[in-house]
Formats: C-alpha cells, sequence, structure tokens
C-alpha cells in the first residue's frame, strides 16, 4: 500500500499492512480508532455543508482541544490554538504546525497562516494533538494537516455562489477528473479550484477581498510509482480595523480607534508556491517519498501607529514591507518486516525546510511642506535580510507485540538557525545583526491495549520545543541593538492517557492530558509598535478533551465536544506585579460544542449548532477578561439530483440570538485594545451547482 501523503507519517500498530494516520476510513483504509493518539478528522463535505467556505473556523468547533476564532480582521488571520498552544500570537498562527497537500504553511521559524486554505477542494482536515506532535518539530504544539480531493472519474464542474451580511459574497468554480482508474500507466487525476470572496465587513474599516486558486495533477508514472503537481495562490486585501478597549467595547462593537482610520491600517498579501511529490513502492515492504516545494509571499502592512512614536531615531516605522522566499524538501524511506515473530515498521526521513525575508520599514506618512498626508508610505527606517531553516532527520517506528498490545514510538532531531543582517545603521539605530541556532532531541512513544476491535485505551508521552519566531528575535529591551539572543526556545513535556470506543456508526474519545513547559516565551515590553519577549520560565496545562461523533437512523448525525483547560503560570511572567499562578491569557478555560444534522442524500437537510466558550484572560495579569458566552446557528437547504445535475441551495442564522460577544483577544495589547468583536445576527444564502459529465 502506498503511503498517505504526509509531511511525516503517523503509523498504526497494524500487524500485516502499516498505514498512515490519514483521513477517515473511506479515504485511507484507517480509522480515528485506530491511532494512538488524540487525532480528529473532519472530512470536506463536512467543511462545506451548508457553509460559506470561506474561514476554517466556520466547522471546526466540533474538535476538541482546538481553540479557533474569526477575529473579523483578514488582515490578521484567525486566531487558532490547539491545548492554549499558539494562543498568544498576536497575527497569524504560530506554535502550530500547519500542512496543505504535505507543504508546510508554517515557516522554519514557526510563524503561520491559513489564508491559502481552498475550503472547497479541501478531501479532509487531520487535526493531531498531544506528544506525537513534537516528531513534527518546531512550533508543534498541535498540526493540522489538510488534504485537497484527487480527481476522479467522472469529470465534474461546480460553479457556487454564497452571499452573507455585511456585504459579503462569496462566488467559486472547480472542475475534477481522472483518465483511467489510477492504477495504470500514464493515468491522471486533475482538481483545479477557483474563488473570490469580498466583504464590507461587520465592523468600520473591516472590508476585505481574497482571490485563491489551488490545483493538484496526479500521473501514474508505473505500476509502482506515481508524481504529483500542486500550485496555489493567494491574494488578500484588508483593512485593518485592530482591537478596542472594554469600555469602547459596550459603547459600540462596530467602532474602530481613531489612528486606525487616521492612517488607514490595511494590509496587503500574495502568495504562490507549488510542489512536487513523488512516491514510489520499491517492494512488497518498501516505499520512497520525496516531497520538494517553494514560494514566495510579499506582504506590505501599514500600521495604526501615531507620527510621535514613529519619531524615535531607533522605531521601525509604521510600513512593513516584507518579501519571503521560502522552500523545502523532506524525504522518507518506509520498511515493514517482522523481527523475532513480531511485526515491525520503520520509518526513516530528513526535513530540510528554509526561508529568506528581506523586511523593510517605512514612516506611515509623508511631511509635504507645511503639511503631512497619514497612512502612506514615506521615509525608510528599516531594512534587513533574514535567514532561517531547519534541519531535521527523525526516525518512527511501530511494533504490534501482541494481539492486543502495540508500541509506537519515534525521534527526532531538531536543528533550527537564525541569521539576520541590518543594513540599516543610523545615529540612535545601531546594528541589529546576529544569528543564534537552536537544537534539541524530540522523543514520542505509545502504548495501545486493544480490548477488542471496536475500543482501546493508550498511554503517551513526548517532549516538543517551540523557537523564538524572527519578530520575537528582533529586538532587545532597553533599546539596546542586536538579536534577543538570550531568548530561549520553550522545552514542554507532555503526558496523555486516551481511550476510543466505536459505537455502531459513532465514536466516543476521550483524553486527559498534562503538559508542563519550561521558559515560555510571553510578552517582556510592548510600546509603540515595538513589542520585546522574554521567558516566563514554567507553565502547566492540564485538561480533559471528550468527543462524540454518532451518526444514527441513516439520515441524522451528533456531534459534540467538551474542552477543560486549566492552563497557568507556575512562575511569575509579569515582572514587580506577580502573576505566579494566574491564567494564561488567550486561552478558554472551557469550551463545548453540540450539533444535529439531519442530512439525506436528496431533498430537504438542515442542521442546529450551540456553542460555549467560557471567559478569555487578555493579560497576563488576568486583570481584563473577555466574558463567556454561548452561540446558536441554524441552517437548512434542499438538494436536487436531476440527470447529472446536482443543485444545492441552503440559508443560514447565525447567532440566533443575537449575543453582544467578543470573538477572539489581543493578548497582552499595548494600548488596553484587547477586545475583536464578533458579529450580532447575521444571515446567508448559497447555491452551488454541479455537472457531471458521464
Amino acid at each position: 500500500m502506498l503511503p498517505v501523503v504526509l509531511p511525516l507519517p503517523l503509523y498504526a500498530a497494524d500487524a500485516s499492512n502499516t498505514m498512515v494516520v490519514s483521513a477517515a476510513p473511506a479515504a485511507s483504509g484507517l480509522s480515528e480508532l485506530d491511532t494512538p493518539a488524540a487525532v480528529s478528522v473532519v472530512s470536506g463535505d463536512d467543511m462545506r455543508q451548508a457553509a460559506p467556505r470561506v474561514n476554517l473556523s466556520e466547522n471546526l468547533s466540533s474538535v476538541p482541544g482546538l481553540q479557533i476564532e474569526n477575529r473579523q480582521n483578514y488582515a490578521q488571520d484567525l486566531q487558532l490554538s490547539v491545548r492554549g498552544f499558539g494562543s498568544r500570537s498576536t497575527f497569524g498562527v504560530r506554535g502550530i504546525r500547519i500542512y496543505v497537500d504535505g507543504i508546510p504553511a508554517t515557516m522554519p521559524d514557526g510563524q503561520g497562516q491559513t489564508s491559502n486554505v481552498d475550503i472547497g477542494s479541501i478531501d479532509h482536515i487531520e487535526v493531531l494533538r498531544g506528544p506525537f506532535s513534537a516528531l513534527y518539530g518546531n512550533s508543534s504544539g498541535g498540526v493540522i494537516n489538510i488534504d485537497t480531493q484527487t480527481g476522479q472519474q467522472p469529470t465534474t464542474l461546480e460553479a457556487g455562489t454564497w452571499f452573507g451580511s455585511y456585504g459579503s459574497w462569496r462566488n467559486s468554480l472547480k472542475v475534477s477528473g481522472a483518465t483511467g482508474d489510477g492504477t495504470h500507466a500514464g493515468d491522471v487525476n486533475y482538481t483545479v479550484s477557483t474563488s473570490r470572496f469580498t466583504t464590507h465587513g461587520y465592523r468600520d474599516h473591516s472590508g476585505a477581498e481574497k482571490n485563491l486558486a489551488n490545483a493538484k495533477l496526479g500521473v501514474r508514472l508505473d505500476d509502482a510509482s506515481t508524481l504529483t503537481l500542486l500550485f496555489n495562490s493567494v491574494h488578500v486585501k484588508a483593512d485593518d480595523p485592530g482591537g478596542l478597549t472594554p469600555d469602547m467595547w459596550r459603547a459600540d462593537p462596530h467602532q474602530v480607534a481613531s489612528n486606525v482610520s487616521i492612517y488607514n491600517a490595511r494590509k496587503t498579501v500574495d502568495q504562490t508556491q507549488a510542489g512536487l511529490h513523488y512516491v514510489r513502492q520499491m517492494g512488497e515492504n518498501d516505499d520512497l517519498s520525496v516531497m520538494m516545494y517553494a514560494g514566495i509571499r510579499e506582504t506590505t502592512q501599514y500600521q495604526s501607529l501615531p507620527a510621535s512614536s514613529q519619531s524615535s531615531a531607533a522605531h521601525p516605522g509604521g510600513v512593513i514591507d516584507l518579501t519571503r522566499h521560502y522552500q523545502g524538501i523532506d524525504t522518507r524511506w518506509t520498511h515493514r518486516d517482522t523481527l523475532f515473530s513480531i511485526p515491525v515498521s520503520f520509518t526513516g526521513g530528513v526535513d530540510y525546510e528554509t526561508m529568506m525575508e528581506r523586511r523593510k520599514g517605512y514612516l506611515n506618512f509623508s511631511n509635504n511642506g507645511t503639511s503631512t498626508d497619514y497612512g502612506v508610505m514615506g521615509d525608510m527606517r528599516r531594512n534587513e535580510r533574514n535567514l532561517m531553516w531547519n534541519l531535521d532527520p527523525y526516525l518512527q517506528t511501530s511494533w504490534q507485540l501482541t494481539n492486543k498490545l502495540s508500541l509506537d514510538a519515534g525521534l527526532r532531531y531538531s536543528s533550527v538557525y537564525f541569521d539576520s543582517n541590518d543594513y540599516y545603521i543610523t545615529t540612535g539605530n545601531g546594528d541589529d545583526s546576529g544569528s543564534t541556532s537552536y537544537h534539541r532531541w524530540l522523543p514520542a512513544a505509545a502504548l495501545k491495549y486493544a480490548f477488542d476491535d471496536s475500543w482501546n485505551a493508550y498511554l503517551s508521552a513526548g517532549r516538543g520545543f517551540e523557537t523564538p519566531t524572527i519578530n520575537e528575535l528582533a529586538y532587545r529591551s532597553g533599546g539596546v541593538s542586536g538579536l534577543n539572543i538570550n531568548l530561549k526556545p520553550a522545552t514542554s513535556d507532555t503526558i496523555e492517557l486516551g481511550t476510543k470506543k466505536r459505537i455502531g456508526n459513532g465514536l466516543i474519545s476521550a483524553a486527559v492530558f498534562q503538559t508542563d513547559t519550561q521558559n515560555e516565551i510571553v510578552t517582556d515590553t510592548s510600546s509603540n509598535g515595538r513589542s520585546t519577549y522574554k521567558n516566563a520560565g514554567q507553565t502547566r496545562r492540564r485538561g480533559l478533551e471528550l468527543g462524540l461523533d454518532q451518526q444514527f437512523a441513516y439520515d441524522w448525525r451528533l456531534k459534540a465536544a467538551w474542552t477543560l483547560l486549566d492552563a497557568r503560570y507556575r512562575t511569575n511572567a509579569c515582572g514587580t506585579a506577580n502573576c505566579d499562578g494566574n491564567r494564561i491569557p488567550g486561552i478558554a478555560r472551557s469550551m463545548a460544542y453540540a450539533g444535529l444534522e439531519y442530512a439525506p442524500e436528496q431533498g430537504w437537510y438542515g442542521g442546529a449548532e450551540i456553542r460555549y466558550m467560557s471567559d478569555i484572560a487578555a493579560n497576563d495579569a488576568n486583570s481584563v477578561k473577555a466574558p463567556a458566552y454561548s452561540i446558536t446557528s441554524l441552517n437548512t437547504g434542499y438538494k436536487w439530483l436531476l440527470s447529472n445535475w446536482t443543485l444545492d441551495m441552503f440559508g443560514r442564522v447565525d447567532n440566533l440570538f443575537d449575543r453582544n460577544y467578543i470573538g477572539s483577544v489581543i493578548v497582552n495589547e499595548s494600548n488596553s485594545r484587547y477586545y475583536e468583536p464578533a458579529p450580532g445576527r447575521n444571515y446567508s444564502v448559497g447555491l452551488t451547482v454541479t455537472y457531471a459529465f458521464q
């Protein structure tokens, strides 16, 4: 069996046929039940069911341990954390490894994004939590792996449109198909999709547009090998409304701070990437996989920083002009055999990733004689070249010790390197050049005991680490020049106990865990658009995760999840104001989800869901908290199957009871503008038309 594409496969202890943890049974032959780890799989059909198909946050609330929030700010991406890892990110995603078709959406320093994910072409999403996440290297507090659809016969053409509140539109087009069944030399499969999304935004100054294209072309080279070509491109242009203070939110959640309008805070992103994946079955027991990719990401961001702040000679300015070139290769070999009559598998490989960025900074105003123009690019204030790369060999093995007991173990040696050259050196702005590197052994292991074919329990443990990002290394406190090379990587030790039980056409899962972290990276100072970082000593995360996905009466489905997470500082991270014992900000102590769906193959369908989020601390001192909330959503639609045509029309209402709540928080925001408000009651309708060329 050829392994499914994954950056680093996690193998189940199957006595006769080693399988990769990927997708639901229909997609990979392996269910979530068989994996000795906390892993959830969401199908692409579930992601698209009566949904806008714009943000990953739409249909992932049923995953325990995953906190994913829509900031209502397309300039800053989603706020996403797994078991609390990634909660402090003020933009993009960090602390979590994200992959799309095997290509990392997370850079070598741990900073990632989700803007290039095309929900219309997703085949499935895997969310891995717990100790085995560490085997993906730096900043892998959790792993989200997204695979897009592989074309099949017959050729299909799909057109979709969606319209929602606040002037939101999404139009999309997708074509997929194949020549042959994929088992003969020369067989080809393809999936090509494109979409455009625009919105005025719920808040003032929050309009956005996004153009997205995704393509996947597979070729069967011969009886033993396949080659897959991947292409993805995204363009985002978005206004940045920023956050609000608690008083501002209570007065008017639509408003923005005055500086946001004066300086026209906004962001433009263009990213294009391509990949090549080669898989060869070397023999009955050996497989080779080679994944290569390269891409470029260009970002221009205008920040709402006052001109008076930028007047300091050491200030980098209010405009960020960033170009990143990234590439990598992941090569691995898998061997299956028996040793002392014990079925065993080994996977060894090397992962190399590199990124070179050119970062420039400019004033976001320009003086023209007696007047000043704000929100325009002015004089240069920063010019540097940053280089980051990692080289990680890894080994993973799986042993079927008895019919009921299995052992999975892995080891990765992760090396991450940073090098920065500062080309903007003036009086009052010293040389910020420097270099550093981090190295860690990352082990993980799990024992699984199968009580029967439908019920098992596992115990796992592992060590992970998280390096500073290049942004966190950029500055030292006190205005001292040079990289913050005294900043250490955070190291986490996790132990987890879990059980899973198949009940009819459903699965129930439970996991308890504890993660102790040394040298947690937190904000040291934050002022006038420049933040410095420090290590906070020790933190502890302890939690319980429960999940249920149950199909009954053929067309009915119930999904439920509950997460209890106690995440606290175990040493002081607040300087003179002692916060030892405080909650780590940005993390909900409790999350709950319940959804009921009626979804026959054709005709009327509908669903209802409710989501609860406890209060969330906004700063290290825990002096400000976003209130707890519960929101309800309803949807209904009708699906026609007419010969070769399929028509799917739906409508939905979100936040049914018009709750006023905070969608996400900006952790430790220096101006106390912690809150990013969520919309009140809002409506949308959509239509998808598909034609099969049979």
